[in-house]
């Protein structure tokens, strides 16, 4: 099955893909392509280009930086984007707190944050998991007690990724110790350099520093920073979990690099299981992409369509299948993954295990493939 496009449509993709060519600088674009780990620098400076060119934030409010955009130019843009090897906007602002404060936040905070937020002057961390509290959110134990005009944070959050860089962080905090787990929990954001935050780093299984722990000791908030109403930020956590779910599921990311793997495997596609392999998972991805499709097109309200979960789920199995399906192409050469440019192997065989390795925690954030299960089957299926 192929996709045809109306004209104004075919001209929108040919408009995107010249943008994302020529405007993104080729070392970054390069440095996607081979799946190498993004400075700090090269993610800001793609974004800022992207925003000032209004295509940082489509998904947001227009008065806000959005674009007044169809859903299949929305998803276009995703497409093409990926397609370039661009990197996308930093999810936690584009995706994730920027749309929590453009739909819930006072004016106020709408006016101090959004601009800085789209344009990556503050850089957002996710401040939800703890220890004991990830796929199973509603049981975090951060507090956040009222004191006259702020609230005093104490508690842990962990696996925060890219913390290290962090400007601001939003955080679900327990502000109703005797409510019910969800009706006791509020959205606040804090300044990462107020006194009492400790940012750790935690080294992952790729070698790599990612994520971190981050802990608050006495942490004063201003009660102004407080998103929407007092213990309602569990609605606003669904809110900003659906719109991850849907973004979790980079299908022309996975396209691309199954694309390049076809290259990579040279005279391995005579073997029928190996072209057996490509079949399937290009077909899957099709799959994908027209349910990505249908979920964007049956959000209403800027709500998230239930289906978004499937996305989440899918999404991240085949990225992960993808990646391995590189690491055994490689062969003998991904077991290189600690070799310097100096090797004789090439890149994308030295790359193969790191990448797979750091994918494992896909079908683990935004929450876990076994909670996305349950939500198909529920809100779904009606089990």
């Amino acid at each position: 099955m192929q996709l045809e496009l109306s004209a104004e449509d075919a001209a929108f993709r040919e408009e995107m893909r010249t943008f994302f060519t020529t405007k993104v600088p080729q070392e970054i674009r390069d440095a996607v392509a081979a799946r190498r780990e993004l400075t700090k620098e090269q993610i800001v400076e793609s974004q800022r280009i992207l925003n000032d060119h209004g295509l940082a934030v489509p998904n947001w409010p227009t008065e806000w930086g959005g674009q007044d955009w169809s859903p299949l130019k929305r998803h276009i843009w995703h497409e093409e984007l990926q397609r370039a090897c661009v990197p996308l906007p930093l999810a936690f602002n584009a995706s994730m707190v920027g749309p929590v404060i453009a739909a819930f936040g006072s004016q106020e905070l709408k006016q101090r944050f959004l601009p800085k937020t789209a344009s990556l002057e503050i850089w957002w961390s996710q401040g939800f998991s703890e220890p004991d509290a990830g796929s199973d959110l509603a049981s975090l134990r951060t507090t956040a007690v009222r004191d006259g005009d702020e609230f005093v944070v104490n508690g842990q959050k962990t696996w925060t990724t890219l913390g290290q860089y962090g400007d601001w962080i939003f955080c679900l905090v327990r502000t109703d110790p005797e409510a019910k787990k969800q009706r006791g929990i509020s959205f606040l954001l804090v300044d990462m350099t107020s006194p009492g935050v400790t940012v750790r780093p935690i080294e992952l299984i790729d070698g790599g520093h990612e994520v971190n722990e981050v802990w608050f000791e006495d942490v004063r908030v201003p009660a102004e920073n407080l998103v929407g109403e007092l213990n309602a930020g569990w609605d606003y956590a669904k809110f900003l979990l659906g719109n991850e779910r849907v973004g979790v599921a980079p299908v022309g990311a996975t396209k691309r690099v199954l694309a390049q793997a076809k290259e990579y495997a040279g005279d391995q596609l005579a073997d029928p299981l190996v072209a057996a392999r490509f079949a399937e998972l290009e077909n899957e991805l099709l799959a994908l992409e027209l349910t990505a499709l249908r979920v964007v097109a049956d959000s209403a309200d800027g709500k998230p369509h239930p289906a978004s979960s499937v996305l989440k789920l899918k999404g991240t199995e085949l990225q992960q299948a993808v990646s391995e399906l590189v690491v055994d192409l490689a062969g003998p050469g991904s077991l290189a993954s600690g070799a310097g440019d100096a090797s004789d192997l090439a890149e994308w065989q030295r790359r193969a295990t790191p990448v797979y390795l750091n994918l494992r925690k896909a079908s683990i954030y935004g929450g876990s493939n076994e909670i996305q299960r349950q939500i198909i089957a529920r809100t779904i299926l009606g089990l």
